[in-house]
């Protein structure tokens, strides 16, 4: 425990009809995948007066955009992970964006968001094509099969300014993973916390060292 990795993890907002309140949620996936990755999970409230200055005070190791949710569907939401994301820039800390995070991280950086008229990536395993030598090398195969949960999709014309796929969905050719290429930031469309394999565990360590895809 002393020696854990600190991560902080966004979380989604809820409303919870029958009690009349807003409720701030993450799965207990993300929590079984952090223990098992060795990680220590620190959930970040929606509803922060100062979300860098909490950010500051906690030293963190990394950030998660964690899923679930449209951006805009909650302003408080989508405010809260604006200043994770400056935050993280400014002071270098390595992020993961997972599903929605990952079009959060594209949109900071100028990309935009499409829909899927059809249902293809929803609740589907499905291959991608890894594009990029070093993360090919690290987990010693080109070709992962992912989960999929998503109905909006990135594909290369509109992803943001200095972003670069990683993953290619092999049907459609919709990026599946990206990463900035001077910033440790990463996005992943599939889920890894629902899934704790040795690949995905491999991956999000790496983006701690920040020997993923930045050193030259």
């Amino acid at each position: 425990m002393k020696n854990q990795k600190k991560v902080g993890i966004s979380l989604r907002v809820e409303n919870i009809e029958k009690y009349n309140e807003k409720r701030d949620a993450i799965s207990q996936d993300w929590i079984k995948f952090c223990n098992f990755a060795e990680l220590m999970p620190i959930l970040i409230p929606n509803n922060l007066k100062n979300t860098k200055e909490f950010l500051e005070s906690l030293n963190l190791d990394m950030l998660i955009f964690s899923g679930g949710d449209n951006i805009g569907d909650n302003i408080e939401r989508d405010k809260t992970e604006k200043n994770m994301m400056e935050f993280a820039i400014k002071n270098k800390i390595p992020s993961l964006g997972v599903c929605r995070g990952m079009q959060v991280i594209n949109k900071f950086f100028d990309g935009s968001i499409e829909e899927e008229e059809n249902l293809i990536h929803v609740r589907n395993l499905h291959d991608v094509t890894l594009v990029n030598n070093k993360i090919i090398s690290l987990i010693k195969k080109n070709t992962l099969k992912v989960n999929s949960f998503h109905n909006n999709i990135i594909t290369n014309s509109n992803l943001g300014k200095d972003i670069e796929p990683f993953a290619i969905t092999e049907h459609d050719k919709t990026v599946e993973g990206f990463f900035h290429k001077t910033l440790p930031i990463v996005g992943l469309m599939w889920h890894p916390e629902r899934d704790s394999s040795y690949e995905n565990q491999i991956i999000v360590k790496n983006i701690f060292s920040k020997k993923l895809f930045w050193n030259k």
